[in-house]
C-alpha cells in the first residue's frame, strides 16, 4: 500500500537528533560502574605477585568528535572518535612479606566507538530502533601509581592496562546497547500512531514499512488516513504513489498526499459532520433582512401567501464528500451542497419548502501552527439550482445574492474557525517546528521546518 503521508529527516535533522543522543550518552557513560579487578603473575626470581584494584570512581567521560551517517538500505551509523575518560582508585599489593597499597589515577585516550542502528516498525506501526552492532577500540591506557616501590608497580602494570581495556570496550557497548533500548526506543514510541482530533475523527499515522536510509535522507512512510471515530469503514479509493522532491534545506518534511486530505472529507462525510443548520439567530447583527419568508418573499412572492411573516430554517449538507485537489497552483475543491428551506410554524413543526443545489469554488491556504496544519477557505463563483419545491416555481437566479451572504457571512466563518484549530502533524513529544516551508505539488503539499526539541 502506497504510504498517504511521508517524513523525510534530513542530514540536518539527524545531526541535530544526533547532538542531543549523544549528550544523553556521555551522561550514561559518566555513570559507568567498574567492577574490582584482582589477579596474580609470576615474576622471575621473584615469584608470585597478587594484586587487587578497587573503589573506581569514573570521574569523566567525554565524547568530543561524532558523526552520524546515513547507510543507504542499512539504517544509521554513529561514529565516536577521540573520546577519553578518567577515573581513580585503589590498590593493593602483595609479594611474599612485602605488602603496600596506595591509590591511582587512570586516563583513557583515543577512544573509538562504532555503533550501527537499525530502523524498523512494529506490529502497531510504531517506529523502532535497536543496535545491530557496536564496537569499542581503545588505543591508550595511562595508569599512574602513588607509593613507595616505584620497581614493584612497573611490574604488573601492563598487567592493569590490559584488563582495564578489555573490561572497558565492553562496558561502553553494554552501556550503548542500553541507552538505545531505554532512551531512544522510548521516545520514537511517543510518535502517535492515531491522533484522536475531535470528538468525530481521528488520523492513523501508522508506519507502514521500515524507515528507508537514502543517501542524503531517512524516510517513513505513514499510512496518513482520517477515520471517523463512530464506524472506520474503508476509503473507496486508494493513495497515490507518493515521491518528495530532492529538498534538503530544512531538518524535516512531510509530504501529505491528496488521499490524506480526501480522507479527511470521507470521514467528516461520514461522521454526519458536513451538516450545517442557519436560522435567524445567527444572523450577523447590524443585518438588514431576517431569515424568515417575508425577506424570501421578494424572491419567491407565494411565501408570503403560504406562510406569512413565518421564521424559517436553512439545513446545508454535502450529499457527498467533497473531492480536494491539489496542484502546483494550490489546493482548490468544488464542493456540491444541498441547501434545505423549511418553514417553522408556531407549533415548532418544519414544513419543507425547497431544495437548492449550490455549487461552489473554493481555494485553500494552508499553514503550521504549533504543530499543526491549518487552514483557511475563500470562496469563489456560485452555481445555484432548483432540485426542488414545494411552494410552485420561482426564479433561482434570484436566490443567488441572499445564499451569497448566508454562506459567506455564516458558513464560511464557522468552516475556518474549525480549520484554523488544525490538525496534528505525527511528532513525538517535546518536537517544536520553525521555519516553515509551504510548496504545492502535484498531488501532494510539501511541509518543511527546523526542529527544536525541548528537554523535560
Amino acid at each position: 500500500t502506497n504510504p498517504g503521508f511521508v517524513v523525510r529527516i534530513t542530514q540536518a535533522g539527524l545531526d541535530y537528533a544526533h547532538q542531543h543522543g549523544v549528550a544523553v550518552l556521555e551522561k550514561e557513560l559518566a555513570q559507568l560502574k567498574l567492577p574490582d579487578i584482582s589477579g596474580d603473575f609470576h615474576i622471575r626470581h621473584v615469584g608470585k605477585v597478587r594484586y587487587e584494584i578497587s573503589r573506581l570512581d569514573l570521574r569523566s567521560f567525554h565524547l568530543p568528535y561524532s558523526r552520524i551517517s546515513l547507510v543507504p538500505n542499512v539504517g544509521l551509523q554513529v561514529s565516536i572518535s577521540n573520546a577519553f575518560a578518567e577515573l581513580d582508585g585503589n590498590w593493593r599489593v602483595k609479594i611474599h612479606f612485602i605488602r603496600d597499597h596506595g591509590s591511582f589515577d587512570l586516563k583513557v585516550e583515543n577512544v573509538y566507538i562504532k555503533i550501527n542502528l537499525r530502523l524498523g516498525n512494529d506490529a502497531s506501526g510504531k517506529p523502532t530502533v535497536s543496535t545491530s552492532d557496536c564496537s569499542t577500540r581503545i588505543s591508550k591506557v595511562r595508569v599512574h601509581f602513588s607509593g613507595r616501590f616505584g620497581w614493584l608497580y612497573n611490574l604488573f602494570h601492563s598487567a592493569v592496562e590490559s584488563r582495564f581495556r578489555t573490561i572497558l570496550q565492553d562496558k561502553v557497548c553494554e552501556i550503548v546497547v542500553s541507552s538505545v533500548r531505554s532512551e531512544l526506543q522510548p521516545y520514537l514510541q511517543t510518535l502517535p500512531v492515531t491522533a484522536r482530533i475531535d470528538a468525530m475523527t481521528g488520523i492513523d499515522y501508522s508506519v507502514v514499512a521500515p524507515p528507508t536510509a537514502t543517501a542524503r535522507s531517512l524516510d517513513a512512510g505513514l499510512k496518513g488516513e482520517f477515520f471517523s471515530l463512530a464506524h472506520r469503514s474503508a476509503v473507496p479509493f486508494p493513495p497515490l504513489a507518493l515521491t518528495l522532491p530532492p529538498d534538503h534545506d530544512r531538518m524535516v518534511y512531510f509530504g501529505a498526499s491528496s488521499y490524506f486530505f480526501n480522507t479527511a472529507s470521507f470521514a467528516y462525510h461520514a461522521a454526519g459532520a458536513l451538516v450545517f443548520e442557519i436560522t435567524d439567530a445567527m444572523i450577523p447583527q447590524g443585518a438588514d433582512f431576517h431569515l424568515n419568508t417575508s425577506t424570501f418573499s421578494a424572491f419567491i412572492p407565494q411565501l408570503e401567501k403560504m406562510y406569512p411573516n413565518t421564521p424559517m430554517k436553512l439545513k446545508l449538507s454535502a450529499p457527498s464528500a467533497p473531492f480536494l485537489n491539489i496542484g502546483p497552483e494550490g489546493l482548490s475543491l468544488r464542493p456540491v451542497v444541498d441547501i434545505q428551506a423549511y418553514a417553522i410554524l408556531p407549533s415548532s413543526s418544519l414544513v419543507p419548502l425547497f431544495l437548492l443545489s449550490l455549487v461552489r469554488n473554493v481555494s485553500a491556504v494552508i499553514n503550521v501552527k504549533s504543530g499543526h496544519i491549518v487552514g483557511s477557505l475563500s470562496v469563489g463563483r456560485m452555481k445555484l439550482s432548483l432540485k426542488h419545491s414545494d411552494v410552485g416555481t420561482f426564479q433561482v437566479r434570484t436566490l443567488q445574492s441572499i445564499m451569497n451572504i448566508y454562506a459567506s457571512s455564516i458558513l464560511l466563518p464557522r468552516v475556518n474557525g474549525r480549520l484554523d484549530e488544525g490538525f496534528p502533524l505525527p511528532l513525538p513529544d517535546r518536537i517544536q517546528l520553525s521555519n516553515i516551508l509551504v510548496r504545492f505539488h502535484q498531488n501532494f503539499l510539501l511541509l518543511g521546518a527546523d526542529v527544536h526539541y525541548q528537554p523535560r
